[in-house]
């Protein structure tokens, strides 16, 4: 392939390539499309590549790559590749913009034949007719535009016209099926035998050449390789991955059989666990009809769950009362206008939260309350007793007050501060006593 041998565009090339570009001129409007088309360059195969694009209403249109059927280069002008935006295409010379771009220039440079060969629809495939050499080579039922890279292929593994012709386009560039295919005639039998569902369905390389010798379906080995990827790569499946190591592919099967999922059967799994069931034994492992047992033992778990919560709740509750009793007698201050109320039970945490609109109802207060870890005290006005004002958090251990805040964590005034001054010395006081200090 010679640079000085690049001929000009055809025109019939350009009327197709113009009739082609009316249905995309559509979709992409002011961008810029590409196209290709075969020609001979040196009695060479070549694709040549056109870009297009519309401005004010005027088709523009030239050549911008050259790649050779054989070539270790490819010929480049006026475009440049952006890693992120892409392709970029100058359009100096057609009057599209005021001043060259740096990489536009009046002739031809060279790169490696694997770059520029960006996606452009053929408009002119019936050119190979003129090759007689690929006259068997199936590429006319081939759809893409890598129309070098077929014949490239054809002319290393003549085995995918095979493939082609039965169907099998999708494994055409599958250097391993085309390879084996050449040397094993058996495969190919079984590719034929197998024709139907590998056109159906989309398999991996490796499942297709794993189920031909293990004699396995393919939808299973497809199903295992799948799983044992998600298994292996996703965090919240990893005691799945723990449980089966030895019988993964039994599990992946048993999936399968059960028309269920690995989630699914995690939610099953913890349910198992929370109520001591052992996954050792078959039929906790594998039940014979998995949806059944799956809801069963939901339902055992939610239960069981819903029992021993209410078990905690209620011993909270009495932890809770047992703390506030101790400092009851503690939150009126005769001289001051505020009193300071302690909470009686987690509720009253909630209800405090919600109206001053912070997070004592939240956030684990009510279980170190329990633990006497933290009391909390309601601060209000003696002429409105009920209604909630400010909120302190005070450390018993530490001996002083962590936090004291009004609606939406605003702070207190004066007054209110005096108040929390008396209560931590009543507090202090009570603590001595308890202490015999």
């Amino acid at each position: 392939m010679k640079k000085e041998k690049i001929k000009p565009i055809p025109k019939y090339i350009v009327a197709r390539i113009k009739k082609a570009d009316a249905q995309n001129n559509v979709c992409l409007p002011g961008r810029t499309r590409f196209y290709s088309y075969l020609t001979k360059n040196d009695g060479e195969l070549v694709k040549v590549t056109v870009a297009v694009k519309t401005r004010y209403k005027q088709w523009l249109y030239k050549q911008v790559a050259v790649h050779g059927l054989n070539s270790d280069i490819c010929y480049v002008k006026d475009m440049v590749f952006h890693y992120i935006a892409g392709y970029s295409v100058g359009w100096f010379e057609q009057g599209a913009q005021t001043a060259p771009r740096w990489y536009e220039s009046t002739e031809w440079d060279y790169s490696d034949d694997k770059y520029f060969d960006l996606f452009a629809p053929v408009v002119n495939r019936e050119y190979l007719d003129r090759f007689p050499k690929y006259k068997y080579s199936a590429v006319n039922l081939y759809k893409g535009v890598d129309v070098l890279k077929y014949l490239r292929f054809y002319e290393k593994y003549p085995q995918i016209e095979y493939l082609m012709k039965a169907g099998l386009g999708g494994y055409a560039f599958s250097k391993q099926i085309l390879q084996e295919i050449g040397k094993n005639k058996r495969f190919a039998k079984w590719l034929m035998k197998n024709r139907a569902e590998l056109i159906k369905d989309e398999y991996y390389v490796d499942v297709i050449m794993r189920s031909f010798r293990t004699g396995k379906p393919l939808a299973d080995v497809q199903a295992y390789r799948k799983y044992r990827m998600k298994l292996s790569k996703e965090t919240a499946l990893k005691e799945l991955r723990t449980l089966f190591k030895n019988d993964l592919e039994k599990f992946v099967l048993y999936l399968r059989k059960q028309e269920t999922n690995p989630y699914s059967y995690r939610d099953y799994l913890h349910a198992c666990q929370y109520l001591g069931l052992n996954m050792t034994e078959d039929k906790n492992r594998y039940p014979h009809d998995f949806k059944r047992w799956h809801d069963i033992r939901i339902d055992e778990y939610n239960t069981a769950k819903a029992m021993k919560d209410a078990e905690e709740r209620k011993a909270l509750y009495e932890k809770f009362a047992a703390v506030a009793s101790k400092y009851l007698g503690l939150e009126y201050d005769k001289k001051s206008v505020y009193i300071a109320i302690i909470a009686q039970n987690p509720s009253d945490l909630i209800r405090e939260g919600e109206l001053l609109h912070h997070c004592v109802g939240r956030m684990g207060y009510d279980q170190k309350f329990a633990r006497e870890e933290s009391l909390i005290f309601f601060i209000r006005t003696k002429e409105q007793p009920d209604v909630p004002f400010v909120t302190i958090e005070y450390s018993p251990k530490q001996k002083r007050v962590l936090q004291c805040y009004g609606d939406n964590d605003t702070k207190p005034d004066d007054g209110v501060i005096l108040c929390t001054l008396s209560i931590c010395r009543k507090i202090l006081l009570s603590d001595f006593r308890r202490e015999g200090t």
